[in-house]
């Protein structure tokens, strides 16, 4: 009984396998028929003045947009370095500005408060004097 169930199963696969290989034939042959049926054609096709028109255009608009681009670039340039000089003056005028006054002696120094600590600075004092 399970021989004759193993024989069916394999007609069974056998036949799906032969009816496959039909489809894709018949579909095989639709897609050639539908290829060979269409017509190519030559397409819009522009002068050759046309063509040196445009691409005398591109490039005008390419310069164009590559000044736009330096000139924006210049001008980032500029302000970078604006700032930069203004951050060194700044620096320079703070500087400047402190009130310093140097401790010869340092045992005053055990007796000061952190608070007061913390804002004391040691700084190379012969660029003070000058």
């Amino acid at each position: 009984m399970s021989e004759s169930k193993v024989l069916k199963m394999e007609d069974i696969l056998l036949n799906s396998k032969e009816q496959s290989n039909e489809n894709n034939e018949s579909l095989r042959n639709i897609k050639k028929e539908k290829s060979n049926n269409t017509r190519s054609t030559r397409g819009i096709r522009s002068s050759f003045e046309k063509k040196l028109a445009l691409k005398e255009q591109l490039k005008r608009i390419k310069e164009a947009s590559n000044a736009i681009k330096r000139t924006k670039k210049e001008e980032r340039e500029l302000k970078k370095q604006r700032r930069r000089e203004n951050l060194k003056r700044q620096e320079e005028n703070r500087k400047k500005s402190e009130i310093v006054q140097v401790i010869t002696n340092t045992k005053k120094l055990k007796k000061i408060k952190k608070k007061h600590l913390r804002t004391i600075e040691k700084r190379d004092i012969t660029i003070v004097s000058n």
